[in-house]
């Protein structure tokens, strides 16, 4: 069986800041789209995996990682694994950029 992906445009590339955090919706799933200094793109689900959360697009983006603004849980953009002593980890979205435009592949 093959599997179909689709493309959601989500944001035009050059309204994203870097280092910040923002936050998107597809249907019920929140998503955190963040810029980094390299230019590259990521995407998370917008909640920290904390038992009392956190919305990590509000967090403080550090290279390749969001700290959870609550928490302050540091996270990993690339693989959405929290970083030691905590644990845990968010779900992460393939993000593919054409002519300005981000989409979610999904």
């Amino acid at each position: 069986m093959i599997e179909t992906l689709t493309r959601i445009p989500v944001a035009h590339y050059s309204n994203l800041k870097a280092r910040a955090g923002y936050s998107i919706k597809i249907d019920k799933t929140e998503i955190a789209l963040f810029k980094v200094t390299n230019g590259e793109v990521y995407a998370l689900e917008n909640r920290s995996p904390h038992p009392k959360g956190g919305v990590l697009s509000e967090g403080l983006v550090s290279g390749n990682y969001v700290y959870c603004p609550v928490y302050d849980w540091k996270i990993s953009l690339v693989d959405g694994t929290v970083q030691a002593p905590d644990e845990g980890k968010v779900q992460t979205y393939q993000v593919e950029i054409k002519e300005n435009i981000i989409f979610i592949v999904l």
